[in-house]
């Protein structure tokens, strides 16, 4: 009797009690499973860090107070945030995917694109400050060595983006203190107990 092999992708030949052959789930099912395993670790990633950010808003509203952007800012903020998407997409795309029309360059496109649109956005807001020039340059500087041929490191960007990111963070978090005083300072000062 001849071997039958099955055309399917992902199933596997098994043989039967009666010696006939049958198709079943093999590296098919794995994949779902290991797809499965990702995305709850994607939700799971997704939902410590919106309660890392509502823990740190409630901080600062609580040691610092609340202060709420005009309609306009709002929406110039609102306005960047869209052009900073398409500029951080448009740029990855341009400068290096598997479109025609791309230039296919050996860089870290979304490093480059990235840093690129926070230094943009720092110039145009709150004003480029020296860590700003540091960091976002140093991720310019590293996406923009024409060092990554190969597969496509678009993770590593987005990785690099989030550390860049992290640093610029805690930059901005110490000239803000030092703008605005430490927590503990302003405690004091309002609550009347040097009186």
């Amino acid at each position: 009797m001849p071997r039958i092999e099955p055309r399917v992708p992902g199933l596997s030949s098994r043989p039967s009690i009666d010696g006939s052959v049958s198709a079943g789930p093999s590296s098919l099912s794995r994949k779902l499973v290991d797809t499965a395993a990702l995305t709850w670790v994607f939700i799971a990633g997704v939902g410590l860090t919106g309660a890392a950010c509502l823990g740190i808003t409630r901080y600062y509203n609580e040691h610092y107070g609340r202060l709420r952007p005009s309609t306009r800012q709002q929406l110039r903020g609102g306005l960047a945030v869209l052009v900073a998407v398409a500029v951080t997409v448009g740029g990855s795309l341009l400068l290096r995917s598997e479109a025609d029309w791309s230039l296919d360059l050996p860089v870290n496109a979304t490093a480059v694109a990235f840093a690129l649109v926070m230094l943009v956005s720092y110039g145009f807001g709150v004003g480029l400050r020296p860590h700003h020039v540091m960091v976002w340059g140093a991720l310019l500087l590293a996406g923009a060595v024409p060092l990554w041929t190969g597969d496509d490191p678009s993770n590593i960007g987005v990785v690099m983006a989030g550390i860049a990111l992290m640093a610029s963070g805690a930059f901005d978090h110490r000239l803000f203190v030092r703008t605005f005083g430490s927590p503990k300072v302003a405690t004091l000062e309002n609550s009347g107990a040097g009186a």
